[in-house]
């Protein structure tokens, strides 16, 4: 009993750490939700030379993008963007920012949406919400300049219209 009342305790921080983190990046009220996507791929860092001392810097992630059934539907990459099978594309600009409830895990992100004129499902979409990550943190440490680490990562992307 007492180890059942100890996991229960030990995760009210970790839900309200995550209820926090999902009201710091939810779309504008009546914004509606489109649909979800995982993403499993990296976050490239390169060690970089920043006020005389070389520290880990983003630089762009790769990951494979896949609907709930486990088929893949598209990419992400750098910009950042996502590009689906369809042909249609779109581009975000970070709108809001929360830590991740994980320790290890990137932010949880809303970006501003661009898509582009291209018809297919990603052509009305206006904010697009990463939640749920796992890894893709940093390496931690020191780094040699020039150094470039490729670090594990997923996450879930919500597509919403405006």
């Amino acid at each position: 009993m007492r180890h059942a009342l100890g996991s229960i305790l030990g995760a009210v921080p970790l839900a309200l750490a995550a209820s926090l983190a999902i009201a710091q990046v939810a779309p504008p009220a009546g914004s509606a939700h489109l649909f979800d996507l995982g993403a499993d791929g990296v976050q490239i860092y390169a060690c970089q030379a920043r006020e005389g001392r070389p520290v880990w810097v983003f630089q762009a992630p790769e990951a494979a993008l896949f609907e709930g059934n486990g088929r893949q539907l598209g990419t992400h990459g750098a910009g950042p963007h996502w590009v689906l099978a369809d042909g249609s594309r779109v581009t975000g600009v970070v709108a809001g920012s929360a830590p991740a409830p994980v320790a290890g895990a990137i932010p949880w992100l809303l970006l501003r949406a661009t898509p582009d004129q291209t018809p297919g499902q990603l052509r009305g979409v206006g904010f697009i919400r990463r939640f749920d990550t796992v890894g893709g943190a940093p390496p931690p440490g020191a780094c040699t300049s020039g150094e470039v680490a490729r670090m594990r990562y997923a996450a879930i992307y919500g597509f919403y219209a405006p």
